[in-house]
């Protein structure tokens, strides 16, 4: 289902020294890092976090992953990271912009999850009613 509803969430992370490379640019590799983070404050507006989605019976490993990265992010600067919920029907798709300081658009990307059951290890075809009744009771909550 293509998102007709708006749910994001932006986190700013202040890039540390440990992630950076010898000439103090941000080791590709991390931006991940930083796109969980915003995806966890996203999961955790609609009270589904990876611990509630353990507990709801469901694992939703990451499938596919996109990266573009527009310009370097150096030790610390602080960035703002955007998750956005694209779709969540068959899969839970979740696009991301990393901006500057200056609000310039450094990096795009997007993650893809599937639901599978826990029990079984078996993939969901759907997705499970643990996350469209969250996603519902969001929308239904949080109507323009």
């Amino acid at each position: 289902m293509t998102n007709t509803h708006e749910l994001t969430a932006t986190v700013e992370v202040c890039v540390p020294f440990q992630d950076c490379d010898p000439a103090g640019v941000a080791w590709h590799g991390n931006y991940f890092r930083y796109f969980d983070t915003a995806r966890c404050a996203l999961l955790e507006q609609i009270d589904y976090s990876y611990r509630q989605m353990a507990e709801s019976g469901y694992m939703w490993p990451i499938v596919d992953t996109r990266v573009k990265y527009v310009r370097a992010v150096s030790y610390d600067h602080v960035i703002r990271v955007t998750a956005k919920l694209a779709e969540w029907e068959y899969r839970l798709k979740i696009e991301y912009e990393i901006h500057d300081d200056t609000g310039l658009c450094v990096t795009k990307g997007h993650t893809t999850q599937v639901a599978v059951a826990a029990s079984t290890g078996e993939l969901c075809i759907g997705t499970p009613p643990a996350l469209l009744d969250r996603l519902t009771a969001f929308f239904a909550a949080n109507k323009n």
